[in-house]
C-alpha cells in the first residue's frame, strides 16, 4: 500500500503566501515523480506543479515565478511554496505520487485527499 497525505491549506488574502506540504509513505522502493494538481468548482483538475526524481520541474503558466516544488528526498516529502496568491487559486489542491513499490513490478500513481485553499479577502 501507498499512502500520500497533504497538509498546509487554509483560508489567506491576496497577496499572501502559503505552503503545502506532500508526504508519500508505505511499499516504497523508489519515488519516481510527485506533482501537485488542483481543482475549483466546475472545473478540471490541471496540473500545478511536478518534480521529478531526477530534479527536473515542471510548472502551470499561471503559476510561474509565483510557486515553487521542492522536496525532502529523506522524507519522501514534497512542498509547494506559493507567494502572491490571488482569487483564482482558489481550489483543492492534490498531490499525487507515482513510485515503484517493493516486490512489485510497474510503476503506481497514488493521490492524497486534497487540501483547500482559498484566497479571500
Amino acid at each position: 500500500q501507498v499512502q500520500v497525505v497533504e497538509s498546509g491549506g487554509g483560508l489567506v488574502q491576496p497577496g499572501g503566501s502559503l505552503r503545502l506540504s506532500c508526504a508519500a509513505s508505505g511499499s516504497i522502493s523508489r519515488l519516481l515523480l510527485m506533482g501537485w494538481y488542483r481543482q475549483a468548482p466546475g472545473k478540471e483538475r490541471e496540473l500545478v506543479a511536478m518534480l521529478t526524481s531526477g530534479g527536473t520541474t515542471t510548472y502551470a503558466e499561471s503559476v510561474k515565478g509565483r510557486f515553487a516544488i521542492s522536496r525532502d528526498n529523506a522524507k519522501n516529502t514534497v512542498y509547494l511554496q506559493m507567494n502572491s496568491l490571488k482569487p483564482e487559486d482558489t481550489a483543492a489542491y492534490y498531490c499525487n505520487a507515482v513510485v515503484m513499490r517493493t516486490n512489485v513490478m510497474g510503476n503506481f500513481a497514488a493521490w492524497g485527499q486534497g487540501t483547500q485553499v482559498t484566497v479571500s479577502s
